[in-house]
């Protein structure tokens, strides 16, 4: 043991996140630990403890990580609100994921990230959202010429109503 190294000792800073047991917050303590980090924590807080007992229960855990709350969910939908089931879950259903094999496919995610864990190339979204960028502020010459532009055309609307209200005498 002596040989080794140790583990990359770090702190959980959870900001002003809510820490309620089983909160997502915990789930990535629970991969950074996994991970190899060294992080003082407590199980009190995974998903699968048991207050009253005081014990943990690492099988309930393991199902939170491999998406049996959202299998649960989905078999929910589908008996009670099948148009809501193909809206929440449309890309499960284009990629022929069903409830049963919501395990395997979170196997086959952890293995393709074990392979090459570097984050993925983000594309621009090309869709039909339109994308707001600040203009930046106007310099003092362009707010002037704004400034003159519009009292221009206020002085020719107010041109115009008054011929009209001539024209109409």
């Amino acid at each position: 043991m002596d040989d080794d190294k140790n583990p990359f000792r770090c702190l959980l800073d959870v900001g002003i996140i809510t820490t309620s047991t089983g909160s997502r917050v915990f789930g990535a303590l629970k991969g950074a630990t996994d991970g190899g980090l060294d992080i003082p924590h407590s199980e009190k807080r995974f998903p699968g403890y048991d207050r009253d007992a005081k014990e943990y229960d690492a099988d309930v855990h393991k199902e939170r990580i491999f998406g049996e709350h959202v299998a649960e969910y989905m078999r929910y939908l589908i008996e009670e609100d099948a148009a809501k089931y193909k809206t929440h879950f449309k890309d499960f259903i284009a990629a022929e994921v069903e409830p049963d094999d919501m395990e395997e496919h979170y196997q086959g995610v952890h293995t393709k990230i074990r392979e090459d864990p570097s984050p993925a190339k983000k594309t621009e979204f090309t869709g039909d959202k339109v994308t707001f960028k600040n203009k930046g502020k106007k310099t003092l010459a362009e707010r002037k010429a704004s400034v003159e532009e519009k009292r221009a055309k206020f002085e020719e609307e107010s041109d115009e109503e008054e011929e009209e209200e001539e024209e109409d005498e």
